[in-house]
């Protein structure tokens, strides 16, 4: 039996929503975790702490996935394609720090593929990409209730009006990389 080699990547790219929804699309994502990160808050924050502006924290998934089956370069290419790596603190309506466009490296080597694949995206975009990348210091995982959020939510207006149509995006930008339907 094959053992997994798995690989972590965390980012924020806007409401963490909408970035767990379009990575549990992901052939060879095992997890994603919504959370939060970035931040100089102590303790553990809140939804509503981090909502407030006031933490520093971004919210961010943890994409916990099989580098057997998706590299980490192709993980990043999706998710600067996925959101608007050309606005700083927002995302569409979303706006404030916690929504900023930002990658997590864990070590040396994803930063060094973040640089790589920043400068390789940004000739398609019009406006100069704003992501920050940063090592991660800590992780918080988010409340329960955010996990699996749009599984969960999907006819609520925000899912229908925002996430929807970045995954209908993603089906055509990335279909080589979706899981079979069959798979949730």
């Amino acid at each position: 039996m094959n053992t997994m080699n798995l690989g972590l990547a965390t980012v924020g790219g806007g409401c963490f929503w909408c970035v767990e929804a379009v990575f549990r699309q992901i052939k060879g994502v095992e997890k994603v975790v919504s959370g939060y990160s970035g931040g100089n808050a102590p303790g553990k924050p809140t939804y509503r702490e981090v909502c407030s502006g006031k933490t520093g924290h971004a919210e961010v998934v943890q994409i916990h996935f099989d580098k057997n089956q998706i590299s980490y370069t192709d993980i990043l290419t999706i998710f600067m394609t996925s959101h608007d790596p050309t606005t700083l603190n927002r995302q569409g309506a979303d706006i404030g720090t916690q929504y900023r466009s930002v990658i997590y490296y864990h070590n040396a080597e994803q930063k060094a593929i973040a640089e790589a694949v920043i400068e390789n995206v940004a000739p398609y975009f019009d406006e100069p990409i704003v992501t920050e990348i940063s090592p991660l210091d800590i992780f918080y995982e988010a409340e329960e209730y955010h996990q699996d959020y749009y599984a969960n939510n999907s006819s609520q207006g925000y899912c229908s009006a925002v996430i929807t149509p970045k995954l209908a995006k993603l089906r055509k930008m990335h279909a080589d990389k979706l899981k079979d339907v069959s798979v949730s």
